[in-house]
């Protein structure tokens, strides 16, 4: 592509600090900025894509850092490809990964992703998106063209990608089947004429496959946005379900708030950065505006009610701060707390808080009591040998687990 031949007008500077924002890579940023020139000239959107396999039925605020860039560049008129990998999620995709990944079933898949967009359209505009799925084109491909299409890659190549270097020199085993998905993933981007495609810091190899198989085909190559990968609630490890750090997508606006206004001052900068939709200019005043004395209590409280009001709306983001407020400034209890009832009863109160679902174990529930986060009736438990009578309870852990447990 001559990068020279378009010239860069105001809305394509515009258009690049947008696709610049939190990012972590892209590639290549002279080209990208030609692209991006080119289709203000001549009126064409360009082609965004983003494939997500259905691994899993629900998705958490860290798989939306992606979705959020795709919404950005959406907004700026271009159009938006949400590819749905059914075909690809029966391989597995290897990224990251330091043993093979069980293939999921075609039920599994199918479960999945009946409600993958449901929820990515809670960041997108549906109307305005294109959703595909890499079925249509690689079923249809056979086994001739997928020998036509492994002639394309070197084994050298492939085997320069870092998981399955280390898993060879470990001498763990890599399947035939495995090496197919970063064949298949660019392939998608060949179907697809895809303009630039966006996805993890994990998914750069896959990407870069995807530019070069275009480069096979006769097409102008993509470029590449790799994002980076959202740290959980404690601001160490990756978001995760599996651990226990995250922030679901689906979850009740009370419960989302709360999580919200738990992360540090420092990690929410950087949540502001890769999860709001306000500009970078008004993040740095009120970043400014906290670093000369406001508290920046004030600034997670905006950021909790614009994620609240994304997955949900504007009043349900309203009342979750209002019951954020009543339940840790005046300690009243929140209104729609789960009712258990529990046999069994005088009950040692670390099988009652693992029963009650408030704590995972009863080493963990120990572990609440111990550190005094463990309230029955408002009053702070201390002594871990405490059994509660046949009754009904009010039990709390930490500032955010109730339960109205009744014991019989």
């Amino acid at each position: 592509m001559n990068v020279e031949q378009w010239p860069t007008s105001d809305a394509t500077r515009h258009a690049l600090e947008v696709s610049l924002r939190g990012c972590d890579e892209l590639l290549i940023e002279a080209e990208w900025k030609a692209k991006l020139a080119r289709s203000e000239a001549t009126g064409t959107p360009l082609r965004i894509k983003l494939g997500l396999d259905p691994t899993a039925p629900d998705l958490h605020i860290g798989h939306t850092v992606v979705l959020n860039k795709m919404r950005q560049l959406q907004d700026l008129g271009h159009t938006v490809i949400f590819l749905i990998g059914d075909f690809t999620a029966m391989i597995g995709d290897p990224s990251g990964r330091n043993t093979t990944r069980p293939p999921l079933t075609r039920e599994q898949i199918e479960e999945n992703a009946r409600t993958y967009f449901n929820q990515a359209s809670l960041v997108l505009d549906r109307a305005r998106t294109e959703i595909r799925y890499n079925s249509e084109w690689c079923d249809p491909l056979g086994a001739r063209g997928m020998i036509q299409l492994a002639a394309k890659y070197t084994l050298a190549r492939m085997m320069e990608r870092d998981d399955f270097t280390k898993r060879f020199k470990g001498g763990l085993p890599i399947s035939v089947h495995e090496l197919l998905y970063p064949l298949m993933q660019g392939y998608d981007s060949v179907a697809l004429k895809s303009d630039i495609e966006l996805g993890g810091t994990d998914q750069k190899f896959n990407l870069l496959v995807g530019r070069e198989l275009q480069r096979e085909f006769g097409q102008e190559p993509q470029c590449i946005l790799t994002m980076p990968l959202l740290e959980g609630l404690d601001g160490v490890e990756k978001m995760s379900k599996s651990k226990g750090n995250y922030v679901g997508i689906t979850e009740a606006p009370g419960e989302m708030f709360g999580k919200l206004m738990s992360i540090s001052d420092d990690l929410m900068w950087r949540y502001y950065t890769l999860l709001s939709f306000r500009p970078m200019d008004e993040i740095g005043r009120l970043k400014a505006e906290c670093a000369s004395g406001r508290n920046p209590r004030d600034a997670k409280v905006l950021l909790a009610q614009e994620i609240v009001a994304r997955f949900h709306d504007q009043a349900a983001a309203e009342r979750a701060l209002a019951e954020f407020e009543a339940r840790f400034r005046q300690g009243a209890i929140p209104d729609d707390i789960p009712e258990v009832r529990l046999a069994g009863a005088p009950m040692a109160i670390a099988q009652v808080l693992k029963q009650a679902n408030l704590a995972p174990s009863t080493s963990e529930a120990m572990r609440n009591v111990e550190q005094g986060g463990v309230r029955v009736d408002g009053d702070r438990v201390e002594d871990k040998g405490l059994k509660l009578p046949a009754g009904t309870y009010v039990v709390q852990v930490g500032k955010r687990k109730f339960a109205r447990v009744t014991l019989a």
